[in-house]
Parts: structure tokens; C-alpha cells; sequence
């Protein structure tokens, strides 16, 4: 396992966020972020900016070989084709498919001894979504929507907090927030583009617009007075965010950046979705999941990972670089990570099974210990050797590294729900 010591990096005794937040609140919070042209520095303004906590996950949906990128066994049994390279990371080697990312590994960590003991699709995504097992007795909110909670500064009528991009995504809302209610339900994104029906129909004038509104606003206060419900709180809330959604409707789409920096990210899905997510997280949003897929690789594993590995490379590399370079990564916390690996063992169809026993992610930003590598897995890869962790412990540690006490819990109907499962506990080690 490798440390590494490095000092704070962060402006000094800088008023603190929940403080700044809760302050702005009384007098006003612009709809995707502070005001911070309420501070009379600038230099203090964009440095609060930068400071606001944010999060990215890529999630490698369908399971994606461990061994093929975070944690290669070259030279054996279990090994395959590919070859082991060296990383800016003195002694760290990662799969030769990512000959980018392995330049700027001196930006990011690795976890390499995760089991979580569930190799269905379904079951895993769960675990790695909600840092829980599925149980009958509860529905519990994905981690987009507890990262938009707990860093929530927003009023009602705030752009979504919890952004999912995916291929084919058009705008909709949805029903993974569990007891924290809709507003923090995903959003689903897709093509780099603004959601549907986000402009204001063409036979409908702004002023109209505005007075129907007006309207249903007075509506709505009269009708709270005597029966004011969480229901109705939640249209309230969706009905604001709407029209947020509309007057702000750029910021979803992605064309509105550079053309060089469109032609640096690619032509294809993923290379605009990590695009837009930059541009998601510099304004504001403080969740952005991008969806990759499919690596469910049962045949022809090699192949499959040679070519989408491959276009994973080069977007997430630049993404990584250019969050340090503008000043993000220090409170961007970005991860990759699948509902599970790929077995060590390669099947008659030169592919790899589930494996959910000894596999890994990549992390890096916010509160995370550069260039440190967590656990170990044996020579062939078939069990966790040291430190193993569970999706548990990783849901704890992603809310310590964006500064929430992830043993806390909200308060909802005057009962306290834990934001993390209690029986398990941030890796420690890997935070600053």
C-alpha cells in the first residue's frame, strides 16, 4: 500500500462552506451557485467557486476487467494478452489500453481489493449505488442523490443537483432518491444536449409565460395555507426547477464550448459526455454520473476491452486534466468504478465471467490521498490479499472525501436515516 504526504493545497481559514452556504441562504442564492459576487475580492470569489464541492463518477456499466486496466497480472495464467506499463506514479503499472491515463495517475488512487460478494448485474449496481445490500424493508437513495443532499445549496426552484448522462438520455426524471423526495432525483442527460421540452413553446410569448406562472404561484400559496403537503412540496419543487431548467437550458449543451475542446474530448458519446460533464461541474452542478457501456465481456473479452477501453482513455484522461489545471480536482471528487470485475479465469469464448470477489476502481480529487494505491489482490488475481473493502466502506469514503461526516444521518419526518451504512466506515488511509 502507498501514501503519500502532501500538504493541504486549499486556501487558508477560507470562511466555511456550510457557513458560506447557510449565510447566502438569508439573503439570496442564485439558482446553480453563491453569489459570489457578494464578496467584494474577486480573487476570494473565484476562490469559493473552486472550493465548492462537487462529484463525478463514470460508471464502466456491465462489469469491467480489473485486469485489463487497474490491476494487470501479465506473465500469468489469468493475464491475457495485454501488457503492464508504467504510470506517473513511481512502481504504480497499469494495462498498456491506457497509455493516457496513466500519465496523469500521479492525480489519482487506486482501490484494488474491493469483494462485495454479489456477482449479479443488478444486486452489485445496487451496492455500488447505494453503499447497501437490496432489502424488502427499505428503499435507500443512490449516491447522486445523497451527494446532492448533503452539499445541497439551492432553494426550491434550483437546477438538479443529481445529473446522470447517458446514450439515449432525454431529460427525465428519476425514482432513485428513495425517502429524500424527488428533488433529488437523477436527471438523464444524453448526446450532450439540453433535456427535451426544455424551450418554451414558440406560440407562447415570455410575458405570458411569466403571468401563467405568477399565477400558479398564488395558487399555490393559498392552496398551502390549509393543505400543504409533502406532495405538494414536491410539485412546487418540480414546477420551479422546470422553469429554472428552461431559463438556463445552455448549460446542458455541450456545442456551447470550444471547438477545440470538442475535438480534445472526441466525436463519439463518451468523449461529449465528459465534455458536458466539465461543463456541468464548472457551473455548479454538484453530481455528474457518466454512463459507459457494456462491458459484460462473457466472449471475445480482449477484443472488446482493446477497443472500449480504448475510447475511455483518451476523454478521461483529459477530463482528469483539465479539472487540475482549472483548478477543480482539489474539490471534485472523481471516480470510476463498475457494479463489479471480470473473472481471472478466461472462459472457452476467450472471455471473462462475473467477478465480484477481487476486483478494483480508480479515484482521485477532493479529499483523496494522490497517487495511493489501496489493498492488493494474490499473483493470478483471485482473492484480495490486503485490505479488502466493501461497497460500504466506499460510499463512506466518498462522502468523507467531499468533506461530509458520512456517519451523520438526515432527519426525515423527525426520524434519522443514516447517510452511510453504519456498519461500515470510511478507508481512512486513503484520505487526506
Amino acid at each position: 500500500m502507498k501514501n503519500c504526504d502532501y500538504s493541504c493545497r486549499t486556501a487558508e481559514h477560507l470562511l466555511s462552506r456550510r457557513r458560506l452556504f447557510a449565510s447566502l441562504a438569508g439573503i439570496g442564492a442564485s439558482a446553480v451557485m453563491p453569489d459570489f459576487g457578494l464578496f467584494t475580492s474577486p480573487a476570494m470569489a473565484a476562490e469559493m467557486t473552486r472550493q465548492q464541492k462537487r462529484m463525478i463518477v463514470i460508471n464502466m456499466a456491465g462489469g469491467l476487467s480489473q485486469l485489463e486496466s487497474w490491476d494487470p497480472k501479465p506473465g500469468t495464467a489469468t493475464g491475457g494478452p495485454f501488457r503492464a506499463i508504467p504510470t506517473s506514479v513511481p512502481g504504480l503499472h497499469i494495462s498498456e489500453l491506457l497509455p493516457r491515463t496513466a500519465k496523469v495517475m500521479h492525480q489519482l488512487a487506486l482501490i484494488r481489493s474491493i469483494n462485495t460478494k454479489e456477482d449479479d448485474h443488478g444486486k452489485g449496481a445496487h451496492i455500488m449505488e447505494t453503499g447497501r445490500r437490496k432489502t424488502p424493508a427499505q428503499e435507500y437513495p443512490a449516491l447522486g442523490a445523497v451527494v446532492a443532499k448533503a452539499l445541497d445549496a439551492g432553494g426550491a426552484g434550483a437546477l438538479p443537483g443529481h445529473i446522470v448522462i447517458s446514450p439515449g438520455g432525454g431529460g427525465g426524471r428519476n425514482a432513485d432518491s428513495a425517502y429524500l423526495g424527488p428533488k433529488y432525483g437523477s436527471v438523464t442527460l444524453g448526446g450532450g444536449k439540453p433535456p427535451q421540452f426544455s424551450e418554451r413553446p414558440q406560440g407562447l410569448v415570455e410575458d405570458a409565460s411569466i403571468c401563467a406562472n405568477d399565477i400558479r404561484r398564488k395558487l399555490n400559496d393559498r392552496f398551502a395555507l390549509r393543505r400543504r403537503t409533502a406532495q405538494t412540496d414536491a410539485y412546487t419543487q418540480s414546477f420551479e426547477q422546470g422553469l429554472e431548467l428552461m431559463r438556463q437550458r445552455e448549460i446542458f449543451d455541450v456545442t456551447k464550448e470550444s471547438q477545440a475542446d470538442q475535438d480534445r474530448y472526441g466525436s463519439h458519446d463518451f468523449g461529449r459526455h465528459c465534455l458536458l460533464a466539465r461543463r456541468l461541474i464548472e457551473r455548479g452542478i454538484t453530481y455528474v454520473r457518466v454512463t459507459h457501456s457494456n462491458y459484460d465481456t462473457h466472449c471475445e473479452n480482449f477484443n472488446f476491452h482493446l477497443e472500449q477501453v480504448g475510447e475511455f482513455d483518451g476523454p478521461f484522461a483529459t477530463l482528469v486534466t483539465d479539472l487540475a489545471e482549472r483548478g477543480l480536482l482539489e474539490s471534485t471528487l472523481i471516480v470510476v468504478l463498475s457494479e463489479f470485475g471480470r473473472t481471472p479465469n478466461i472462459n472457452h469464448l476467450y472471455g471473462r465471467d462475473h467477478w465480484s470477489k477481487a476486483w478494483s476502481i480508480c479515484l482521485g480529487g477532493a479529499g483523496i490521498q494522490r497517487g495511493a494505491v489501496i489493498g492488493k489482490t494474490n499473483d493470478n488475481g483471485t482473492e484480495v490479499t490486503e485490505r479488502q473493502v466493501d461497497g460500504g466502506h466506499l460510499f463512506h469514503t466518498y462522502l468523507s472525501a467531499l468533506g461530509v461526516k458520512s456517519t451523520g444521518s438526515f432527519e426525515i419526518a423527525g426520524q434519522k436515516m443514516p447517510m452511510a451504512d453504519p456498519a461500515f466506515e470510511p478507508i481512512e488511509e486513503l484520505l487526506i
